[in-house]
């Protein structure tokens, strides 16, 4: 079959689908991944078709606020509106969408008659059981967990509305709100299958049937470790690892000055990835490494402890490797999933970003590294998501769409 898969955002937000795609061209299909042109050479080292959705995921820069947030978002949304039409017209027998390209994939589904699927790495559907991921997960009772649920889902839909009203013109679609597309969706108990460990979060008990927990699709293994890494790995004891992902754009400078304070506070070796901070210290020292894209999964089951934004993959990986987290989150999704690590005993109490210090961090990774229950809890977890094969359950699904469908 000819699969399309639909991701759009920040490496994290794509990286997991390069292993998904990887899986299901293994089984014999046809696979394009339809992303950002700055992913064009991870997709097609991993042997998969690319295809380009429109718009930068860096988003322009440093945040101006939350109504400038907002604005920035509605813009990226936009853009993905009038491109995730032309990536679905070579045709495909399946579209696999991503949390983020889901509200516009609908439409494109509904005006080819494409069969499509939810392929999410994060839990976006109301429950009583914990808060929205967005405002961090903090429970507000089962009543209002569901009407918070409901809230954030509300806004998401008018992020696309503009977006959703050009998109079904082109399409030559009737007018059709974001509320009454997931009703029909609901009826039809369309699928998603969400990509992350019930070692993190088990299914609700109350979400529809169609909704489904099946562990993490990884990131394409990449190369291995360059030999500085390994000659730095090589040449003391464990180090600590410090990055920030895709957060952080414009404070490289404080913020790798701060974490090597906060390693010499503490008394360890450091490996900091630079990501979109450009983190780097203000000197290079044989206590302190600085390294650019590399493979979480080589890496992190060989450090001491993973200081991290946690987004939901970096969250993952940490997790897989059996590793002590430091959760330093910022924004979105990454508060949920901090306070998901503390709460199964993998990490210390998070360090919201906006409060990061030398001495916050030093003490937190003094905590991570010295206090053994934290590996326990996180080896006991590794060992739980080994057992997952949320690839394998997605390759499955398809399967089962397939037929039903007679793609």
């Amino acid at each position: 079959m000819r699969i399309l898969v639909t991701a759009a955002g920040s490496h994290g937000d794509v990286a997991p689908y390069t292993g998904l795609g990887v899986r299901l061209a293994e089984a014999g299909h046809e696979v394009a991944l339809a992303t950002h042109r700055s992913y064009r050479g991870v997709v097609e080292r991993c042997g998969l078709e690319f295809r380009e959705l429109p718009g930068d995921p860096r988003g322009g820069g440093g945040s101006s606020g939350k109504g400038g947030m907002l604005r920035r978002a509605k813009e990226f949304v936009g853009e993905l509106g009038r491109g995730i039409a032309e990536v679905a017209e070579p045709g495909a027998d399946v579209l696999l969408l991503s949390t983020s390209t889901a509200p516009l994939g609908w439409h494109v589904a509904d005006a080819t008659g494409t069969p499509s699927m939810g392929v999410y790495l994060q839990p976006v559907e109301p429950t009583g059981e914990f808060g929205p991921v967005v405002g961090g997960g903090r429970s507000l009772g089962r009543w209002g967990n569901r009407a918070a649920g409901r809230a954030a889902l509300g806004v998401v839909d008018r992020l696309h509305r503009d977006a959703v009203a050009e998109l079904r013109t082109r399409l030559g679609l009737p007018p059709l709100t974001g509320p009454a597309m997931r009703r029909r969706l609901a009826n039809r108990q369309w699928p998603a299958l969400h990509g992350f460990s019930s070692a993190l979060v088990r299914r609700p008990a109350d979400w529809r049937p169609g909704l489904d927990v099946v562990g993490n699709w990884w990131p394409a293994a990449l190369d291995q470790l360059p030999d500085e890494v390994e000659e730095f790995l090589a040449d003391g004891p464990a180090p600590v690892f410090i990055g920030f992902g895709s957060m952080g754009a414009g404070q490289g400078e404080r913020l790798g000055r701060l974490a090597v304070q906060a390693l010499r506070a503490a008394g360890r070796r450091g490996i900091l990835q630079s990501g979109w901070a450009g983190l780097a210290p203000e000197a290079e020292t044989d206590d302190v490494l600085t390294v650019g894209p590399l493979d979480h999964a080589a890496l992190f089951p060989r450090v001491a402890a993973v200081v991290h934004h946690a987004g939901a993959g970096t969250a993952a990986a940490a997790l897989r490797a059996g590793a002590p987290s430091v959760p330093v989150p910022v924004t979105a999704d990454q508060p949920f999933w901090a306070r998901r690590l503390t709460a199964v005993g993998a990490a210390v109490a998070p360090i919201p970003f906006a409060d990061l210090t030398v001495e916050r961090l030093a003490a937190a990774i003094r905590l991570a590294v010295d206090d053994p229950s934290h590996r326990e809890h996180a080896t006991a977890a590794a060992a739980r998501m080994a057992k997952e094969d949320g690839a394998g359950r997605v390759l499955n699904a398809v399967a089962r769409l397939a037929r039903r469908t007679g793609a």
